[in-house]
């Protein structure tokens, strides 16, 4: 299963970002901390792993500590050793958040005839869907993204990359 990882650091002069190897990774905090020597002195560093078109896990570090993280299905646990590997450990399933809002991504067209559902009942979103919240992606967003139609893992990073202020630097990774 083939994936691209994007780390994302906030310091004092804004966002960088930079491509992530986890490749041997033993464990969720083995790659936590390939995150966090990224940059060290990062006051906030998220990490995206974005895996065959269908899976979006998202790692959360607050001043290096504090590791949070959100699977857009936990079937990726099940299909790969790096699912299992990051959101194997997940028990929290985050499907029953009341007032799961439709949310149209900024990149689609204005087509307001064909209503998408809110929530893929086949997907089952883990972990802590609320890590973005104070970053302008409230929980019910960033699940709405995740189960829009049409969507993939790396159309979501791009929305939310959008609203943190780097997805330009994200996309030039994609580039190399």
């Amino acid at each position: 299963m083939s994936y691209f990882a994007a780390a994302v650091v906030r310091e004092k002069g804004g966002w960088t970002a930079a491509e992530l190897s986890l490749r041997g990774a033993a464990d969720v905090d083995e790659v936590a901390e390939r995150l966090r020597d990224i940059a060290p002195d990062a006051d906030l560093s998220l990490l995206f792993v974005e895996a065959d078109d269908t899976y979006l896990v998202i790692l959360r570090l607050d001043e290096g500590e504090d590791l949070r993280v959100f699977g857009s299905d936990s079937a990726y646990a099940e299909e790969s050793r790096l699912g299992a590997l990051l959101v194997g450990d997940l028990k929290t399933s985050v499907t029953g958040l009341d007032e799961t809002e439709e949310v149209r991504p900024a990149a689609a067209s204005g087509d307001e005839d064909s209503e998408q559902p809110a929530v893929d009942p086949e997907a089952d979103p883990v972990g802590e869907a609320d890590l973005l919240t104070d970053l302008g992606i409230p929980a019910q967003r960033l699940l709405a993204l995740c189960a829009h139609e049409g969507m993939m893992p790396a159309d979501v990073t791009a929305e939310i990359c959008q609203v943190l202020g780097c997805v330009d630097d994200v996309e030039e990774l994609r580039e190399v």
